[in-house]
């Protein structure tokens, strides 16, 4: 059973000329039982008790193909320029070597690494406290499991450390005088082995450069779906919670329909559950980029592809390619606000 709405497989694309879109279903409906894709319990009947051991027979083969993987490198750089707000409101985290932060890892997993952008509003505490701690309820959750079970159980694990992230903050966010009204988007990238897992909630953004050697160019392929008001599946859950959309956003005033923190529109169907998709690396793939809105409000995804692109032909003149992704990082920042981009931003490439 396909757990993610996935990107397609290697070799399986029909036409990268075009920006893939996942396919994946909004999350939250009422149709939608969200974890009945999910293993089943101990108790099932017998006959569903031999495909287990069938599965776990075929998991201790799969362990050893599971060591012998090559690894992509994957490094992370940022960027930040504070824009027009009084104060930074964005916050990033760059892990390279998460698995070293999870006791118990299993030995299967030799590669897991973790990238976050936070873009807060409405304050900083939301985004800082996502920061510090998403990716610590993320390493108490991690499953101790062999790699090859790993992804039955990481759409449950995302979306939990998620939703205890949240519940934590909003918890401290009531026991102040006034309440905390802050709120923050998240986009994060987990990456496990060669697969990368991207989980998101509000409009920060993560697309995927890869080469077509169909047609010679580079794409930027998106890994995350944008959460706005007007988009009908959250507009339909807002109004079923009591809510309303005004002027493209929550009572007028909210312009994400999922965050962490915002407490006092959570009740108004604001939730933290986030869209999560799979994406396989590829020889194809040269870089990931991350940034919050005031980014995209200035670029395009192609502007950003030339960017990045032209600051890694320097390499070819043995520059180290350290500096040129720190350099295209830089650069897309100071442009975002000549181009009077009003956010602050966080830019973040792999």
């Amino acid at each position: 059973m396909d757990l993610f709405g996935d990107l397609p497989e290697p070799g399986k694309q029909k036409d990268l000329e075009t920006p893939i879109v996942s396919d994946a279903q909004a999350w939250g409906t009422v149709k939608e039982d969200f974890f009945s894709d999910l293993p089943l319990p101990s108790s099932a009947a017998e006959t569903r008790g031999t495909k287990r051991k069938l599965e776990e027979h075929n998991n201790i083969e799969m362990l050893d193909n599971d060591k012998k993987e090559d690894l992509y490198i994957i490094q992370g750089f940022f960027a930040e320029k504070k824009g027009e707000r009084e104060e930074m409101q964005d916050f990033h985290v760059v892990i390279d070597d998460f698995q070293k932060q999870i006791p118990n890892l299993h030995p299967s997993v030799s590669r897991l690494s973790y990238y976050a952008v936070y873009d807060g509003h409405g304050g900083v505490r939301a985004s800082k406290f996502a920061s510090n701690h998403l990716h610590q309820n993320l390493a108490q959750k991690f499953p101790k499991v062999p790699l090859s079970q790993i992804e039955k159980e990481i759409k449950r694990t995302l979306t939990e450390a998620f939703k205890k992230t949240d519940e934590e903050f909003l918890k401290q966010a009531t026991k102040t005088k006034p309440s905390w009204k802050d709120g923050t988007t998240a986009i994060t990238v987990l990456a496990l082995q060669n697969i990368l897992y991207i989980a998101n909630l509000g409009d920060s953004k993560a697309i995927l450069c890869r080469y077509s050697k169909k047609t010679g160019k580079h794409v930027a392929i998106p890994l995350s779906t944008d959460h706005s008001p007007q988009d009908y599946a959250e507009r339909m859950r807002i109004q079923k919670a009591g809510g309303n959309v005004r002027d493209g956003r929550v009572m007028g005033v909210l312009e994400v329909s999922r965050s962490i923190g915002d407490g006092q529109y959570k009740a108004l169907g604001i939730t933290s559950i986030p869209d999560i998709k799979r994406c396989q690396l590829t020889n194809d793939d040269v870089f990931i980029l991350l940034a919050c809105d005031g980014l995209w409000k200035v670029f395009s995804s192609d502007e950003v592809l030339s960017i990045v692109l032209d600051s890694k032909k320097e390499n070819e003149n043995g520059v180290e390619a350290d500096i040129c992704y720190e350099t295209a990082c830089n650069k897309l920042a100071n442009e975002a606000i000549r181009r009077y981009s009003g956010d602050n931003g966080f830019f973040l490439i792999m």
